[in-house]
């Protein structure tokens, strides 16, 4: 019997098998056998990618330039993507107040706050960590009011226009018209033109003034004018016509102002003047002088014939 098996095993080994004590037995994993492993490597899977950075808060504020006096107010604060492409950037952050946060992702960004029509700007990366920045704006401001001798006029009754000079010309670029007395205009540092219009003729005075940086220019402009009251009568001193149309004109003939009405009034320059009225298809006229700061009647007779 043992030379049997091993004359089977002979035949076994001649045959290029391993003995039946070395063969693996296929229920062996069910029994408990492990199996080799499969390797999960592979060289197609993409490298990991390193983690974004986080938004981060941009804390800011203004001084005003020179003095260094924090703007509490009248801030209008803008945050610009910087792409660097040359493209429009695109607003990402506004805000009015003194001193604004912004949340950010990370990159450049351009910082602009204007405080009325002074600005600064600045450039701000960002990079996932808070920052705080200061901008400086050079302003100052002008805050202007008429006058006829002593006496100031009346807010509503004056109106201001202020330009920039350009070359030789004083009024080469409108900065803003229509400013009231005592109304407080914030500007860049230099020197502008000024425009005052006392009523709506001919009454007007200019000057140029200087703003500084963290100071306010207060200035009076002095007029030499007059406020009358035009009527048509038919007697000095009577009743006046309504109605009326009313012109007044330069001695050379040139028109300063026209109204209708029983009594209006027109606010002139100093100088001399001719008031036509017409009334009923008949027109009458007469010359008279304006004193600065003398408000009186002018009346026309309208005489027979």
């Amino acid at each position: 019997m043992r030379m049997r098996l091993a004359a089977t095993a002979l035949a076994m080994l001649a045959a290029g098998l391993p003995p039946a004590s070395a063969q693996q037995d296929p229920f062996q994993n069910r029994l408990g056998g492990a199996l080799p492993s499969p390797s999960i490597t592979s060289p197609n899977l993409p490298p990991a990618l390193p983690p974004a950075e986080p938004e981060a808060q941009l804390s800011l504020s203004a001084l005003l330039s020179g003095p260094g006096t924090p703007l509490r107010q009248g801030l209008a604060w803008r945050i610009y993507e910087d792409r660097g492409d040359g493209t429009r950037p695109s607003i990402v952050g506004r805000s009015s107040e003194a001193e604004p946060h912004f949340t950010l992702a990370p990159g450049a960004y351009v910082a602009t706050v204007t405080y009325g029509f002074a600005s600064a700007s600045k450039r701000i990366v960002m990079g996932g960590q808070p920052t705080s920045d200061t901008l400086r704006v050079a302003a100052g401001a002008l805050m202007l009011a008429g006058a006829v001798g002593d006496q100031k006029i009346p807010p509503g009754q004056v109106m201001f226009s202020v330009f920039v000079p350009v070359g030789t010309n004083s009024e080469g670029r409108l900065v803003r018209s229509g400013i009231k007395t005592g109304e407080l205009l914030r500007l860049p540092e230099g020197t502008y033109h000024v425009v005052s219009t006392y009523g709506e003729s001919n009454a007007i005075q200019r000057a140029d003034l200087r703003v500084e940086n963290g100071k306010v220019t207060e200035a009076t402009l002095n007029h030499r004018a007059a406020t009358v009251t035009l009527k048509l009568v038919a007697a000095p001193g009577a009743e006046a016509f309504a109605g009326t149309a009313f012109s007044v004109l330069t001695p050379g003939g040139d028109t300063i102002r026209e109204a209708i009405g029983a009594f209006p009034q027109v606010t002139l320059a100093e100088g001399d003047y001719v008031l036509i009225a017409r009334h009923d298809g008949q027109v009458y006229t007469r010359e008279f002088k304006v004193e600065s700061g003398l408000d009186r009647d002018i009346e026309v007779v309208a005489k027979a014939g």
